[in-house]
């Protein structure tokens, strides 16, 4: 019984900071500078 307890405790713990993580997580609009640019091949 003990350690079913100790599991269900275990379980609520990282579904609350999951659920932290996830609500301080940035959402919205992607950034709009940076990221991926073409790359210039030379012709063979």
């Amino acid at each position: 019984m003990k350690m079913l307890r100790r599991a269900i405790v275990a379980l609520g713990m990282a579904g609350a900071i999951f659920g932290t993580l996830r609500m301080r997580g940035k959402g919205g609009v992607p950034p709009q500078v940076g990221g991926w640019r073409e790359v210039d091949v030379p012709q063979r």
